[in-house]
């Protein structure tokens, strides 16, 4: 089985998986840096009411809504940058899958050759045998 194994890892495009592996780590790298690097918002306290507590507070919530309106924006960014990587991984993960299938199935083949040819070989020594 080990056999086996080893002519699938030699078949594998490893070219082509270390040439993108790079872009693919670089990729999670910047998301992970931009998601762990960002600390949590702080929320100024609403200002008591009253005529000029009023206009402090609508300041405020302007203010608060800024900051989230680009809150908004960074996390679409990170869901584009997230999304990029998810389909290089898809891809190659797709790759991958296509090359274990296909040598899945030459395993087969081998196999079905290799079980025809202990046959007539078993029949050749019950021949010789028998003479």
């Amino acid at each position: 089985m080990a056999i086996g194994w080893l002519t699938l890892l030699k078949t594998v495009p490893w070219g082509d998986v270390i040439s993108t592996a790079p872009v693919v780590a670089d990729g999670a790298k910047k998301l992970w840096s931009a998601v762990t690097n960002k600390p949590a918002p702080d929320q100024p306290p609403l200002a008591p009411s009253g005529a000029a507590g009023a206009e402090d507070a609508n300041e405020k919530l302007r203010t608060q809504l800024a900051s989230l309106e680009a809150g908004v924006a960074e996390l679409q960014q990170q869901m584009r940058a997230s999304t990029g990587l998810i389909k290089a991984l898809a891809e190659q993960n797709t790759e991958l899958v296509k090359r274990v299938e296909a040598h899945r199935l030459q395993l087969r083949w081998l196999s079905a050759v290799l079980a025809l040819f202990v046959a007539s070989a078993a029949m050749a020594i019950v021949v010789v045998l028998a003479r």
